[in-house]
């Protein structure tokens, strides 16, 4: 009996120990990386950019692999006079937004080529859906995202009255683009705000004052799925989604085609190699070859666009300019 005693004794002693939190401190290369164990399970936390215990945060974080000159590569017209949003956007600002997701793993899912890639996928957006460029532009249109932090010439308020009980439009504001990868409606307005905790419901237009919530409202749109039972454009870029048949019969399959269709539908997808799509495609391809990726990682024609690809979430009110 003694020795039955013994060993029960022993075996919740050694699941006490499964279940622990074990921190270790981070070594020299990293002193600010911590660990702990539990269940078999590995999760870390890396001071203020990952300060939430997660599995994602034992990888690389953001500014291990993309560092300010990066930054200053990818948007080098941002700040020119001719540039609508001046003094606004910086790196910094970029990467105290980051902070809020990394822990979710944007940025830090997978080995450095893959977490490189997501940030240029991802930038990708903002670069296009924020240039100024055209054809004949200095250094090209990709040279000059970052140039707007909200749609010019409006053409409405974006106000929905379908969702006035969730999501009521306060009157007087207005809820045009505004953002990095802009976002519009009050519904959208409302959704942003309530996971970010900043009432943009009421006050739209702190998105294009602040440019830590412009990139946090962005970075939220990218982890997000539109519907529950679809992926964000975050999942479908990593690798994180696996098709339906469903989705297979739409031709819709993971990599950067399919981060348009989620964000934009049929705004720019399903409709062949059109302008608006290849743009996007282009800054894409462009980043990775800036960060030294090599636009050869963006993947086969099919995976690189949504050309052939059926929209997500058909005759939404999602805008695209």
């Amino acid at each position: 009996m003694k020795k039955q005693n013994a060993v029960v004794l022993l075996l919740a002693f050694v699941i006490l120990l499964t279940d622990a939190i074990t921190t270790v401190n981070g070594d020299d290369r990293n002193p600010k990386l911590q660990v702990k164990y539990k269940r078999g399970k590995k999760y870390c936390t890396q001071g203020w950019e990952c300060n939430n215990w997660s599995i994602y945060c034992c990888n690389l974080t953001i500014s291990d692999y993309f560092q300010t000159y990066h930054f200053e590569n990818l948007f080098s017209k941002r700040n020119t006079p001719v540039a609508h949003a001046v003094g606004f956007w910086d790196y910094h600002s970029f990467i105290n937004a980051a902070a809020l997701f990394e822990p979710q793993g944007f940025g830090t899912t997978g080995n450095k080529t893959m977490q490189m890639m997501e940030i240029a996928a991802f930038l990708g957006h903002v670069g296009s859906k924020t240039s100024c460029g055209y054809g004949v532009a200095t250094g090209g249109p990709t040279a000059w995202g970052l140039c707007y932090n909200h749609e010019m010439s409006p053409s409405q308020t974006y106000c929905d009255d379908y969702y006035k009980l969730t999501y009521p439009c306060t009157p007087g504001a207005e809820y045009y683009g505004r953002g990095a990868i802009p976002i519009y409606w009050n519904y959208n307005y409302g959704a942003a705000g309530e996971a970010l905790k900043v009432n943009l419901l009421d006050h739209p237009e702190y998105i294009e004052q602040n440019a830590t919530l412009a990139f946090q409202a962005a970075i939220w749109k990218w982890m997000t799925p539109v519907k529950k039972a679809q992926p964000s454009a975050h999942d479908a870029f990593v690798g994180n989604w696996k098709p339906t048949k469903n989705d297979t019969m739409g031709n819709r399959v993971p990599g950067f085609g399919a981060t348009m269709n989620i964000l934009y539908g049929e705004g720019v997808c399903g409709q062949g190699d059109v302008d608006s799509m290849n743009n996007i495609a282009s800054h894409f391809l462009f980043y990775l070859d800036l960060l030294g990726v090599g636009r050869d990682k963006g993947g086969t024609h099919d995976v690189l666009t949504c050309a052939e690809q059926r929209p997500f979430n058909p005759n939404t009110k999602t805008a695209s300019s």
